[in-house]
């Protein structure tokens, strides 16, 4: 049975690009290059009258009120400009979005009278003598006005929006690395009881085996305490882990469980999650000992081009009156969830039974 999960990665477009972990601004977010998009797309709005203009026209013919006219264009586009940003930074958020509608309307109101305002006085300043008609006026400015009305309300929605996503996968990420912290940290608990079990049924027997179970368990801890924390590590310390946390459930069970071992590594850049295989191991011992008649236990684990491939085949009791610990179960649940997150359908688990036959097969992508 594979488990799949989607692809943990988040790459967004909002003021700043924030990945699983880490975060990075990425180019097109930069202040000045904002600026030169704005900048590029109000020219090319602006230029259009220019653009546009037939090509018959002859410059030479135009009365001399015609840079008049450009002249008053400029200080319009100005002004058009001036209320995009003033709506979008700051009445719509001051008033629209806390539905205070009255006053916002009232506010366009006053600023499409002063455009108008601005125009008239224009002409009567510098234009040519001509009656004033200010119903010309108004329909020259209220569709540019409108426009830029409806496009500073876009704009801001959208704005909005990206830093309300920009929150949400925040937040999803920081609870998404507390849990993987917090499942990491339950089957930590779990493993240290049995090796401590170990170190007790050792000394008891006044064996041999003590000091270098013992250095053993100190490195052990250290892998915990101090690589553990890191996001990946390399394959071969994870192996390393696991070799010696099998030694040590050897020396405890000596020939009452017969233990094979292959361990075959051929790439070794390889990295993977920390403690991500003991639980398989572990549960191996803690269910295939004990009560169980002619124990014994199979771990394989090949890699090969970035494909781990593991194997844990226990024989169990299968009794369903057996009575089980209260941790029983505990590691492998953690584990599922934890590669449902890091891994999702890069890797297939597949737990299986035969006859009093346990199966754990991992197949892993470590690309």
């Amino acid at each position: 049975m594979a488990v799949r999960l989607i692809i943990l990665q988040f790459p967004f477009f909002y003021g700043e690009v924030y990945y699983f972990g880490s975060m990075k601004q990425a180019w097109y977010n930069r202040k000045w290059i904002i600026i030169l998009f704005h900048a590029a797309a109000w020219i090319t709005l602006y230029s259009l009258p220019f653009l546009l203009k037939p090509s018959s026209y002859d410059k030479n013919s135009h009365d001399q009120h015609e840079n008049h006219h450009w002249v008053l264009y400029g200080i319009t586009c100005t002004l058009w400009t001036a209320s995009f940003y003033l709506n979008a930074y700051a009445l719509i958020r001051r008033f629209m979005n806390k539905k205070r509608y009255l006053q916002f309307i009232l506010l366009q109101v006053a600023a499409f009278i002063v455009m108008v305002m601005v125009s008239w006085s224009y002409f009567q300043l510098f234009g040519e003598p001509r009656e004033h008609n200010i119903r010309m006026d108004i329909l020259v400015n209220i569709f540019p006005f409108l426009f830029m009305l409806a496009c500073s309300i876009a704009y801001q929605n959208i704005e909005e929006k990206i830093v309300t996503d920009r929150l949400v996968k925040e937040k999803e990420n920081e609870n998404l690395k507390t849990e993987l912290s917090f499942l990491r940290s339950q089957v930590s608990p779990h493993f240290m009881f049995n090796v401590l079990n170990n170190m007790v049924a050792l000394a008891r027997k006044r064996s041999e085996q003590l000091e270098p179970s013992l250095i053993k368990l100190s490195s052990l801890m250290r892998y915990m305490l101090y690589e553990a924390n890191e996001d990946k590590v390399p394959l071969e310390k994870e192996i390393e882990y696991l070799q010696s946390y099998i030694d040590l459930q050897q020396q405890r069970f000596g020939s009452k469980v017969t233990v094979n071992v292959l361990l075959d590594v051929a790439d070794n850049d390889c990295e993977i999650e920390p403690m991500l295989l003991i639980p398989f191991v572990e549960n191996a011992f803690k269910h295939g000992t004990g009560l169980v008649e002619d124990a014994f236990i199979t771990i394989e684990l090949n890699v090969r081009n970035n494909l781990l491939q593991f194997t844990v085949r226990n024989k169990y009791n299968n009794v369903p009156n057996e009575v089980k610990d209260k941790t029983s179960g505990i590691g492998l649940v953690n584990v599922k969830r934890r590669l449902n997150l890091l891994y999702g359908n890069h890797h297939t688990l597949l737990i299986t039974t035969h006859s009093d036959f346990f199966v754990v097969s991992l197949q892993l992508n470590l690309h």
